[in-house]
This record gives C-alpha cells, structure tokens and sequence, in this order.
C-alpha cells in the first residue's frame, strides 16, 4: 500500500533540491500542507521540522518529523529520507516515514517519493484510509508534483498555476451547468468530455505522473 508518485522535471537538479527542501519553497507548492517550518537545533542535530494543515481559521492540524538522512552519490543521484508523526486527535495519520530520490536522467530530473504511514481510529481508520484518504493523498501528491514541475521547468509560480486550475474548474463546472439547463440528455456526455479533457499546459495535472514504480524495485 506504499504510496509511489513519479514527475520528470526538466530543470536544473540544484533548483529543484532547493525547491523541494527548503520549506519556504516547499509549503507554495506542495497541496498537503500549508505550514512547513525548520525548528532550531543544536550543531551535529539532526534536522527537525514542523508541519500542519490548517482545516479552518483558528484549526491548525500539525504534526513533527525528522530528516532520518541524506545521501549523494557519485554518479549525480540524490536521496533525501525522513520520517513524521502527529499526535494531534484530528490527524488521520499518527505516523509515517518516506524519502524522495533525485535521478538525472537525459535533459532533466527524475523527481519521485515513496511513503507509507500508519492511520488513527483502529478499524474505521483503516476502512476509510484504503477507500478515501490514501488515494486522496495519492492524488495530492502527484498534483504536487506537476504543479512544482511547471514552476521549475516554465516559472508557473505555484500560485499562479493553482489560479488556473481554480478556473478550469470553474469553467468546466459551468459547460455542464448549462447543458443540463438548455439540452439536459446532453449533461452526461459534456460532464464526461469535461472529466477527460486535458488541461492545458499551465494548469498542474496528477495524470501527467506516474504512480507506480517503472521498474521492478525501484519503490525499495
């Protein structure tokens, strides 16, 4: 059930670690949360940060993690590994651990996570993890990853691209309210060319990542 989103970025591998471990950088691109914050340490410490989601004014679900490690090796590949937990009753994940790789690859990067964690609330936990929470964390991901793919590959600020695809929606949304107010038989054929059509260039997409390793091993 480990969770796999893959992007290919054709940017330059430095810009792409900044964006991706700084968390000033990371909180503008990344959907799941809205606080990311290094906490103070001590020198020979490892790095400690603070996350959260905040669910409504005055609610800010957060949680700890740690950089568990990092490795670079010779041949230009990265490895950035770590591990999180909350112990906020609210939080539907009580921990997890997870590392993202960096693989030059031709003219870009391959950028990819792997992640798993463990569900609160016991059995209905679990049941609603599998059916709604971890394909919605899934999806997540991997709109995160395109929305940082067209950041670093064509300056579509992460702000930027979210406006697009708040109107896209919207426009999408309205084709197939009016086609259900002039011609209703045709609502169900203009919702499905709105579900499927794809969005253009500057508008982030999960589609656009993979989500299952290419190759045998590589989620390990």
């Amino acid at each position: 059930m480990q969770l796999y989103v893959e992007a290919r970025v054709r940017a330059d591998l430095d810009l792409l670690w900044l964006r991706t471990q700084d968390p000033a950088h990371h909180r503008r691109w990344d959907l799941r949360f809205t606080h990311i914050d290094h906490l103070a340490r001590a020198e020979g410490e490892p790095q400690r940060f603070r996350y959260g989601v905040r669910l409504l004014p005055g609610l800010l679900v957060s949680g700890t993690g740690i950089a568990a490690g990092e490795k670079r090796r010779p041949d230009g590949t990265r490895t950035s590994a770590l591990r999180f937990a909350s112990p906020h009753p609210l939080s539907p994940i009580a921990q997890g651990r997870g590392y993202w790789r960096y693989i030059p690859d031709g003219d870009g990067i391959r950028f990819l996570t792997g992640y798993d964690y463990e569900p609160r609330w016991g059995r209905p936990g679990r049941i609603a993890d599998r059916f709604v929470l971890r394909p919605l964390m899934g999806w997540a991901t991997a709109w995160s990853f395109d929305r940082l793919r067209l950041w670093c590959e064509r300056g579509v600020t992460p702000e930027r691209s979210l406006r697009h695809a708040l109107a896209e929606v919207a426009a999408r949304a309205l084709a197939i309210a009016v086609a259900a107010a002039v011609a209703p038989p045709a609502a169900v054929p203009v919702a499905i060319a709105a579900a499927w059509l794809p969005p253009s260039r500057h508008t982030p997409a999960a589609r656009r990542c993979l989500r299952r390793p290419p190759e045998r091993g590589a989620a390990t």
